[in-house]
C-alpha cells in the first residue's frame, strides 16, 4: 500500500519583476490564477493535505481561495525555499508520508510527470527525490551532479567548475520528500552563505551525509518547469498551456480552424463535431454541447450552451444558459442570467439580461429584454424595449405563450402581457394585456394636406 501523498506549495514571494500590485502568483494563465493550476494539480494527484505557504499577499491569497480546502503556512519572513518548508512544520505535525513540495510559479507541470516522479521516489526507497530537465543552455541553473548512488548534490552555477558548469542536468525546485524526517534534515542546514538564506537544495547534501538515497527524476520536456518570473514569461506559459488545452479539445473530437488564434481556458469542456472559428474566446467553467458551431469573435464565459448552437460572428454570452437548437446573432449580447429554452433566435443586436424565453420564441434583431420572462412561441418585433428600470428598482415584464408583438413596442414595466394576444406595431404598453386581447398604444395619426408644398413654396421665397 502506498504511503500517503501531502504537498507543499511555495507561493510566499513578492514577484517584484512582475511589478505589479497583484501577487505574483495570482497573475491569470488560461482563467485560473497562476496558483490555482498548482492547486488543481494537487488535487488531481490525491494530496492531502494541501499547504501553500503564503507571504507578500497573503491575505489576498487566502481570499481568492478561500473556498478550497487548503491548510495556510505563513512565511513572515524571507529567509529561503528551506525556511518556507520548514513554516509548514505546524500544520504537517500528523502527517507520516510522501511531500511533494511544488512551486506556485511554476504552473505547468503535468499530473503525469509528478505520478511518475512519485513512483520513482517509492521505488527507489529515497529519502528525497529531485525533479530535474536538461537544457541545451543551462546558464544560470543549479546543476544534477550524479554519483553511484544517485545524486550527489546540486552546484549553483557561481560555484561550479568549468566540467560542472557542462552538465545539461538541472534542478528543476519540484522535489519528493519523506516527512516528516525532512524537517530533521531542514534544521541541520545552516545559512551562511551571501543572502542569510535557508536553501532547500542543502537538504541534498544533508540527506547523503547522512547515508540516505536521493535520485533524479527527469521530465521529458523541460518546459513543463518553467518558473514564471515575469510578464514575458507568463505570456510565453500562457501560450504553452493554451496549445496544450486546444489540443487535447482537438483529441476530443473539436474542430477548431486556427488553433493558435482560439482562446479556450482551462476548465472549459466543449463536445465532439463543434466547430470552432478563430478569434473565439471561451473562459470561466463554460459547458458546450456538440455539434455547435462558433463564428470569429464570439465570447463566452461562465455559460452552459447545448447542443447544435450557432453563434454567429462577434456574438457575447455571459453567465447564460442556451438550450438545443438556438440560433444567436450576429453582434448579439446575452447577459448574466439569459436563459432560453431551445430553438430560439436572437438575431444581430438583441441583448438580453435576465430574461428567460420558452421554446421558439424569437427576437431577430434590434430589441432589448431585461428582466423578463417570455413564454412559447412568442415573436418579437425589431426595436422592441422593455423598460425594466425606473431609476431606483428594476421591474419585471412577463409576456406569456403565443405572442405576436409589433415592431418599435415599448414595454413599460411591471405588467404581463396575456396569452395570444397582440401587441400592435409602435405601441407604448403601460397596463396588462388580457389574453387573446389587441392592444395598441400610440397617437391618432392625423394628415394635414398641402402642408408640405406650401411649407417648401415659403422658404422658396425668403
Amino acid at each position: 500500500m502506498q504511503k500517503p501523498l501531502a504537498c507543499v506549495i511555495l507561493a510566499a514571494g513578492q514577484g517584484t519583476r512582475m511589478k505589479s500590485a497583484l501577487p505574483k502568483v495570482l497573475h491569470p494563465l488560461c482563467g485560473r490564477p497562476m496558483l490555482g493550476h498548482v492547486i488543481a494539480t494537487a488535487k488531481e494527484l490525491d494530496c492531502d493535505p494541501i499547504v501553500p505557504v503564503i507571504g507578500h499577499g497573503a491575505e489576498q491569497i487566502r481570499r481568492q481561495f478561500a473556498g478550497e480546502a487548503l491548510r495556510f503556512a505563513l512565511q513572515a519572513e524571507q529567509l529561503g525555499t528551506g525556511h518556507a518548508l520548514l513554516c509548514t512544520e505546524g500544520e504537517l505535525r500528523d502527517f507520516c508520508g510522501d511531500l511533494l513540495l511544488l512551486c506556485g510559479d511554476v504552473p505547468l507541470l503535468r499530473t503525469e510527470t509528478l505520478r511518475s516522479l512519485h513512483d520513482e521516489h517509492v521505488n527507489s526507497g529515497a529519502t528525497v527525490s529531485v525533479l530535474t530537465a536538461r537544457l541545451v543552455n543551462p546558464f544560470g541553473y543549479g546543476r544534477i551532479v550524479r554519483g553511484p548512488q544517485g545524486v550527489e548534490r546540486i552546484v549553483e552555477e557561481k560555484d561550479a567548475t568549468a566540467a560542472e558548469k557542462r552538465l545539461q542536468e538541472i534542478n528543476t525546485g519540484i522535489y519528493l520528500l519523506r516527512a516528516p524526517h525532512v524537517f530533521d534534515l531542514l534544521r541541520s542546514v545552516r545559512n551562511d552563505n551571501a543572502q542569510g538564506e535557508y536553501y532547500l537544495t542543502d537538504i541534498i547534501a544533508a540527506a547523503r551525509a547522512a547515508g540516505e538515497r536521493v535520485t533524479a527524476h527527469q521530465v521529458d520536456a523541460a518546459a513543463e518547469a518553467m518558473g514564471i518570473n515575469d510578464r514575458v514569461q507568463l505570456a510565453e506559459a500562457t501560450r504553452l498551456l493554451r496549445a496544450r488545452l486546444n489540443r487535447q479539445h482537438m483529441e476530443n473530437g473539436v474542430t477548431l480552424i486556427d488553433p493558435a488564434a482560439t482562446y479556450i481556458d482551462a476548465g472549459v469542456t466543449i463536445a465532439a463535431d463543434s466547430v470552432i472559428h478563430p478569434g473565439v474566446q471561451i473562459g470561466g467553467e463554460t459547458r458546450i454541447g456538440g455539434a455547435c458551431l462558433l463564428e470569429s469573435g464570439v465570447t463566452i464565459r461562465d455559460s452552459v450552451i447545448g447542443e447544435r448552437v450557432h453563434l454567429k460572428a462577434g456574438s457575447v454570452v455571459s453567465e447564460s444558459h442556451i438550450g438545443d437548437d438556438c440560433a444567436i446573432g450576429p453582434m448579439a449580447h446575452l447577459r448574466p442570467g439569459t436563459e432560453l429554452a431551445g430553438q430560439n433566435k436572437l438575431g444581430n443586436f438583441v441583448e438580453t439580461k435576465k430574461a428567460t424565453l420558452g421554446e421558439r420564441s424569437q427576437a431577430s434583431h434590434l430589441t432589448y429584454l431585461g428582466d423578463a420572462t417570455i413564454g412559447r412561441n412568442v415573436n418579437i418585433g425589431c426595436g422592441t424595449i422593455t423598460c425594466n428600470y425606473d431609476g431606483v428598482n428594476k421591474h419585471r415584464t412577463v409576456i406569456e405563450d403565443d405572442v405576436f408583438v409589433g415592431s418599435d413596442t415599448q414595454f413599460v414595466a411591471p405588467l404581463t402581457v396575456g396569452r395570444g394576444s397582440l401587441i400592435g406595431a409602435g405601441s407604448t404598453i403601460t397596463r396588462d394585456v388580457p389574453a387573446d386581447a389587441l392592444a395598441i398604444a400610440r397617437s391618432e395619426q392625423k394628415n394635414v394636406e398641402g402642408w408640405a408644398a406650401r411649407k417648401r413654396e415659403k422658404t422658396c421665397k425668403e
